[in-house]
């Protein structure tokens, strides 16, 4: 069956209360952010990963790379990088693209990709890259994700405009797919992010019912209070400002990866006195 990232779950009667249990399983680890904002090397490899991840799949639906990018993250917040081999990024964006290519089932094939690139990954040193990515998200490929939130925060509008309805899910939906590039905006639980996307959208296509809507969301047992408002505040840079999804392109004079290359990656950083798990760890 394939992924529908506005149902990651069998139908069931308590879909929601489960999606809300289940968010933080599905997020980068604790630690990332401040990772990411306090060493340099750590950003730039997200960017150069990211940025991969978009040149590999131009011709997909925005939401493959979304899920792809939701692997890298919860990925790379719980492994050590090396330096120096910036082939690896490649292979890390290539595995990424190719679960999630599994997930939503999709005709195409990672090989073909990396044929339009002119480069070609060992299939066997990919599908050991998938199994470190596997295990390090401990096999939760179904991810909670903002778009899952979308349909049960959207009744708290009380809309009768079905076009209206339409219209505040693909803005929101649009945020969304924005709010993935800040960092900042990682810490919140993909429940806040939905919540905040949809009042923003509503400043935009429905200001009369801005008050309203965030009354109602700031009232739900299941929404941290402050932590919306915070997300929200966040939120209004990102839906305003435009970017560019393709930072620093990767090196074309990257080589491409094989087996041996691959053992030496793992068995370089398996003395790492990091606190993170190794690469090397294909389950935790």
């Amino acid at each position: 069956m394939e992924f529908d990232l506005e149902n990651p779950l069998p139908p069931s009667n308590d879909k929601f209360p489960s999606l809300f249990h289940i968010e933080s399983d599905h997020m980068p680890s604790n630690t990332y952010l401040h990772s990411l904002n306090s060493e340099g090397s750590h950003l730039s490899i997200r960017r150069g990963i990211v940025s991969s991840i978009f040149r590999f799949s131009p011709d997909f639906d925005p939401f493959l790379s979304y899920l792809a990018i939701n692997y890298m993250d919860r990925f790379l917040s719980t492994h050590s990088m090396p330096v120096g081999k910036p082939w690896i990024f490649k292979l890390v964006a290539i595995s990424c693209i190719s679960l999630a290519l599994k997930m939503r089932k999709t005709e195409s094939s990672v090989s073909h990709l990396m044929k339009d690139e002119g480069f070609m990954f060992d299939l066997t040193t990919i599908g050991k890259m998938e199994m470190l990515i596997l295990g390090a998200l401990k096999w939760r490929m179904r991810s909670a994700n903002p778009f899952c939130f979308v349909n049960y925060f959207i009744p708290f509008f009380k809309l009768i405009d079905k076009p209206l309805i339409g219209a505040l899910k693909n803005r929101a939906t649009e945020i969304i797919l924005k709010a993935q590039h800040d960092i900042k905006l990682l810490e919140f639980k993909p429940s806040i992010i939905s919540a905040s996307a949809l009042l923003y959208a509503t400043k935009d296509l429905s200001p009369i019912q801005f008050a309203s809507f965030r009354n109602a969301v700031c009232s739900c047992s299941y929404v941290d209070k402050e932590e919306f408002v915070q997300c929200y505040e966040m939120m209004q840079d990102v839906a305003m400002e435009g970017y560019d999804p393709v930072w620093a392109m990767a090196s074309s004079s990257c080589t491409p990866a094989n087996v041996l290359d691959l053992n030496y990656f793992s068995s370089s950083i398996s003395g790492s006195g990091s606190q993170s798990n190794q690469i090397d760890d294909s389950e935790n």
